[in-house]
C-alpha cells in the first residue's frame, strides 16, 4: 500500500496548537502541546548524537528512525488523550489492562487520520504504543527529552505558583527521574544549563517559544516558531515516506524541518513581506542571521567540544550551498548541491546523505497555510491572511508537483 498525505493528517499534525499544557496552573503564557515536542525533539537529536558517536553508520541511523518515529508515535498518542492529567495517565499505565484498553481506544480514533500512511505505518505504531514497558536506547532517549523538554515548561510557572500543594511533588519527581536518566551522554550537561554549552544551547532554543509568527496579525490559535519547526518537521518526514527517500534523506528532511527556523533565535520572525521588499534588505537579514548564528551557537558549541553537532546543524542549515531549501548531498566528502529531480534518482542513497531542501520549502509552505486557514476559519478576518492563502495558491499553481509531492491538489482539498 503507497503512502498519501492528505488534509486530514496536516490539520492532525497541526492541532497540537490548540492543546493548553498545565491548563490547571497559573501560567505566565499559554503553554501549548506543540511547542513542547519541538523542544524535547531537539533535546532528543542532542541525545541521539552524543549517545551514537561509537555506532557504525547502520545502527545510527536505525536509531535516528527509531527515535523519530516514536517521537511522532508520542505526539499522535497525546494529540488523544489530551485531558487526561498525568499522575492519572500514569497510574493507567501501571496496570496492563487498563493501559492496553486505553490505547486499543486511542490507536481506534487515529487509524481514519493515519490510515493513508500505510499498514506497516499501522503496524509500527501499534508495536510502539503496546509495549511502554521496552527500555532500548530510543525510549530513554525520547523519555530523558520529554522529561526535561516538560522540566523546562514547569520552570517557567513555578514562580507564580507557589501556594500550589502540588508544586514541590512535581518538581522533585522531574529531578528524581531526570537523575536517573544520567547514565545517558549528555543529560548530566542538559540539567547544568547555566555551566555547560550543550545545556545552554537546549535551554535557547526552548526561548522559540516565546516568538510568535505572524506578531502583527491576529490569529487563533497564535503559533510560535518552537511550534512551526516540529509541525514542519513533521510534514517533511510524512512527505518523505510519500516519495520513497531512503533513511538518511528521511531523517535528514526531519531535522532540517526542526531547525530550519533556528537563526529567528537571533532576528525574531521577520514577516515575508520584509523579507522580500528588496534584494539588499533580503541579503542583508541573511548575512546577520548567518553571523550571529556562529557567534551566539555554532562557535560556542564547536569550543566545547561539539563539532560533530555543528557540523550536523551546519548541513541542515544549507550554510555551505546559502539556503537550507536547496537539495544537497555528500560527493567525495564535498556538500554539493544537487538537481532535484536526482534526489529521487541516483542520488537517492544513505550513502550520499541527501537532503531535500525543495520539499523543505513545501512543508513550511504547508505549515504556513494551514496557520493562516485555521485562523480564517476561526473567524478572524485579516487581509494578510488572506494575502498569504492566495500567495501559496499561486505559487503552487504555477508548480503543482515539488520534489515528488502533489502540492496544488493539496491545497485544493482546502477550498
Amino acid at each position: 500500500m503507497s503512502v498519501i498525505i492528505r488534509k486530514s493528517l496536516l490539520e492532525l499534525i497541526f492541532s497540537g496548537a490548540f492543546m493548553k499544557r498545565w491548563n490547571d496552573k497559573l501560567r505566565p503564557m499559554e503553554l501549548v502541546e506543540v511547542d513542547k515536542q519541538g523542544h524535547k525533539m531537539i533535546v532528543a537529536w542532542l541525545l541521539f548524537l552524543l549517545n551514537s558517536r561509537d555506532m557504525d553508520v547502520a545502527r545510527k541511523r536505525a536509531l535516528g528512525e527509531a527515535i523519530i518515529e516514536g517521537g511522532i508515535f508520542d505526539y499522535l498518542y497525546r494529540l488523544v488523550i489530551t485531558d487526561i492529567k498525568p499522575p492519572v495517565f500514569y497510574r493507567i499505565k501501571e496496570n496492563a489492562e487498563d493501559y492496553r484498553t486505553l490505547t486499543n481506544w486511542v490507536l481506534k480514533e487515529l487509524t481514519p487520520r493515519i490510515m493513508p500512511l500505510g499498514e506497516d505505518f499501522m503496524r509500527r505504531m501499534g508495536e510502539y504504543l503496546m509495549h511502554p514497558e521496552d527500555k532500548g536506547l530510543a525510549r530513554r532517549i525520547l523519555h530523558a527529552a520529554h522529561l526535561y523538554a516538560s522540566y523546562s515548561e514547569f520552570k517557567l510557572l513555578k514562580s507564580i505558583n507557589r501556594m500550589d500543594h502540588e508544586l514541590t511533588e512535581i518538581e522533585q519527581s522531574f529531578i528524581d527521574r531526570l537523575e536517573a536518566m544520567r547514565d545517558l551522554n549528555g543529560v548530566a550537561e542538559l540539567l547544568d544549563e547555566d555551566g555547560t554549552v550543550l545545556g545552554g544551547f537546549a535551554r535557547m532554543c526552548g526561548r522559540l517559544r516565546f516568538q510568535k509568527r505572524w506578531s502583527q496579525t491576529p490569529r487563533v490559535p497564535e503559533t510560535s516558531v518552537l511550534g512551526h519547526m516540529f509541525i514542519v518537521a513533521a510534514y517533511s518526514w510524512f512527505f518523505s515516506m510519500e516519495v520513497g527517500a531512503c533513511r538518511a534523506r528521511c531523517q535528514n528532511n526531519f531535522f532540517s524541518g526542526l531547525f530550519h527556523d533556528l537563526p529567528e533565535l537571533l532576528t525574531r520572525d521577520i514577516i515575508s513581506p520584509v523579507k522580500a521588499a528588496s534584494h539588499d534588505i533580503s541579503e542583508l537579514i541573511h548575512e546577520y542571521e548567518i553571523l550571529e548564528l556562529h557567534r551566539v551557537v555554532l562557535n560556542p558549541l564547536k569550543a566545547g567540544g561539539y563539532t560533530d553537532i555543528t557540523e550536523r546543524l551546519e548541513y541542515f542549515l544549507g550554510l555551505e550551498v546559502g539556503s537550507e531549501f536547496k537539495a544537497t548531498v555528500v560527493l567525495d566528502g564535498v556538500i554539493t548541491e544537487a538537481p532535484e529531480a536526482d534526489l529521487a534518482g541516483r542520488y537517492n542513497h544513505d550513502t550520499l546523505d541527501p537532503k531535500d531542501g525543495p520539499l523543505l520549502k513545501v512543508s513550511d509552505a504547508l505549515a504556513a497555510y494551514i496557520e493562516a486557514h485555521t485562523a480564517l476559519k476561526n473567524g478572524i478576518s485579516s487581509g494578510q491572511l488572506h494575502h498569504a492563502l492566495y500567495r501559496i495558491q499561486q505559487k503552487y499553481k504555477e508548480a503543482p508537483v515539488v520534489a515528488g509531492v502533489q502540492v496544488s491538489a493539496l491545497l485544493a482539498d482546502f477550498d
